[in-house]
């Protein structure tokens, strides 16, 4: 099922999903995802490891990312940034397995990876569920240069891209491969209270 869109009106009560779900923070890098998991939940932002707040598991790249960094310091940033993406994803898997509920950040809306976020929750037993950030790109960057992390033109094009197709699919009321998919704008998403299971 598809929440339609625009969604702020509803943003203003806290969402609602079945026990052992996961619920995955998407949109452009940039796009304030993990502003909005520091927000509703308790995060310092140098976090190494996952945080369990509020009956869920809160996994965040950027924990990762931060558990990574002194030991590949001087690693090629392909080696880093693949090293941080399968961690994440095995932090991902490893929650779902102990039938914890999950909110997850992933940067873009690449199609193969929502893919195998919806493996991963389909074989613990779980549903997948989608929160997408709507900016406009210009702000994206503006998130991006805030942060001091740019990605590369040719990278954001391509998030673009898959952003701009994945939006298509769920105002067609199409929200595959999950299970439902929630959009947000900007406003909306500051005015989000929560995120509850079960």
């Amino acid at each position: 099922m598809t929440v339609p869109v625009p969604a702020a009106s509803r943003a203003a009560e806290p969402l609602c999903y079945p026990a052992r779900s996961l619920v995955i923070i998407t949109g452009l890098p940039g796009a304030g995802k993990s502003t909005l998991l520091g927000r509703l939940y308790p995060l310092t932002g140098a976090e190494t490891a996952p945080v369990r707040v509020d009956g869920a598991t809160v996994v965040d790249s950027m924990q990762s990312r931060l558990r990574w960094a002194a030991p590949l310091a001087r690693a090629p940033k392909p080696i880093r940034t693949a090293t941080v993406f399968v961690t994440h994803v095995r932090r991902v898997r490893a929650a779902l397995r102990r039938g914890e509920s999950v909110v997850a950040h992933n940067r873009g809306c690449g199609p193969l990876v929502l893919r195998g976020f919806a493996r991963l929750a389909r074989r613990a037993g779980a549903s997948f569920h989608l929160v997408i950030l709507d900016v406009p790109a210009d702000a994206a960057m503006a998130g991006q240069r805030a942060r001091g992390r740019v990605v590369p033109r040719r990278t954001f094009d391509r998030h673009r891209r898959h952003c701009a197709a994945l939006l298509a699919r769920v105002l067609s009321g199409d929200p595959a491969p999950a299970a439902s998919a929630l959009v947000l704008d900007r406003e909306a998403a500051r005015r989000l209270p929560g995120i509850r299971f079960g």
